[in-house]
């Protein structure tokens, strides 16, 4: 959005300075006397050719902001472009409503074969609004295709369509745009920012996934450490002295998934310097994949209103239950989970 609203604000630059321009060429000289404008001959015209020099100044720096607007919004474009598209666009059918976008984070490596969704999220922007709901990845549902019943992860390893055909027709959620962030990936998208700060109410660590957290308050991670934090799921903190494990399990997994995210978002966008836009461009790129019928001002508008919001946090109520296999679900409650559900099918 910013390098859109740079080069309209450059236009809008343009014909001002050409207003100013010839206002000030056909402004009419006011009737002076012979003696007086002997006298004064002057400064009137070094005033002429200072407002000359100011009109031209004007002009040349439009142009220049001009050039340098439209030098960065083909670097955008060309980074764009490069990002994976993921061939989900005939399935999307969207709302009447609103904006959803199905968000999954994933922890997938090199060298490790198959789909493995770490987090599964609807996002809905309405005006001002937001609201996120993270989808349990144990959730058991029906997958269009698939014989019975089984986890929703089991539709990501799918692939990417057949997330979105469940839950379409499995959770009636319609989704306008999809977008799969790699976790590992943006560990590099943090380095190039610098690091980012995430604020610890108190002292955590995770001896499973690295994190090690010393000091509560205001901390600047960098790539590695800021993956330990989204990887964290024995997320343990030290109140009055004491270890205590997050009790919320996944569900406060996926809430420092997303203050991570709003947080990268948040700083990549407030950048200005135009080396540091150019790593947080080739970063961002490696790490995300998105739906083939997005637009770079669909992309530019999501990480905007990433960076900016700070939604309100929803999961439809489950049960925990055990199939016939004896693997341990999650099933939907009702009529609580349509209530939860009812708020992104609008």
């Amino acid at each position: 959005m910013t390098l859109i609203a740079c080069f309209i604000g450059g236009l809008l630059l343009g014909v001002l300075a050409e207003q100013v321009w010839h206002r000030t060429r056909d402004r009419p000289t006011p009737s002076r006397s012979v003696d007086a404008m002997a006298g004064d001959a002057g400064p009137p015209r070094r005033r002429r050719r200072g407002r000359r020099i100011a009109a031209f100044s004007l002009v040349a720096l439009v142009v220049l902001g001009l050039i340098v607007a439209g030098s960065g919004y083909l670097y955008a474009r060309s980074q764009f472009n490069r990002i994976e598209k993921v061939p989900v666009g005939e399935e999307l059918v969207g709302g009447s409503d609103g904006t959803n976008y199905l968000l999954v984070g994933t922890d997938n490596r090199p060298g490790v074969a198959g789909n493995r969704s770490d987090t599964i999220l609807v996002l809905r922007t309405v005006g001002d609004t937001s609201t996120i709901m993270s989808i349990p990845r144990d959730l058991l549902v029906t997958i269009p295709g698939r014989d019975g019943e089984h986890r929703i992860n089991a539709a990501y390893s799918d692939g990417p369509a057949q997330l979105i055909r469940t839950v379409q027709q499995t959770l009636r959620v319609p989704i306008d745009r999809y977008v799969e962030i790699n976790f590992v990936s943006f560990g590099g998208l943090v380095d190039a920012l610098g690091g980012v700060t995430i604020d610890f109410p108190f002292p955590a660590s995770d001896s499973k996934s690295g994190l090690d957290i010393a000091r509560a308050g205001p901390q600047r991670l960098n790539g590695d450490q800021a993956l330990a934090y989204v990887r964290s799921r024995t997320y343990t903190e030290i109140k009055d002295g004491r270890p205590v494990t997050d009790p919320t399990a996944d569900l406060g997994r996926v809430q420092r998934q997303q203050t991570f995210l709003r947080t990268v978002l948040g700083e990549a966008g407030r950048s200005r310097n135009p080396f540091k836009l150019a790593e947080i461009g080739r970063s961002l790129r490696k790490g995300l994949k998105i739906d083939d019928d997005m637009t770079l001002v669909d992309a530019l508008r999501f990480a905007r209103n990433m960076g900016r919001f700070d939604p309100e946090t929803v999961v439809p109520p489950t049960t925990a239950t055990r199939t016939s296999g004896g693997a341990s679900v999650l099933v939907l409650q009702d009529p609580a989970a349509g209530a939860v559900l009812g708020l992104f099918r609008s």
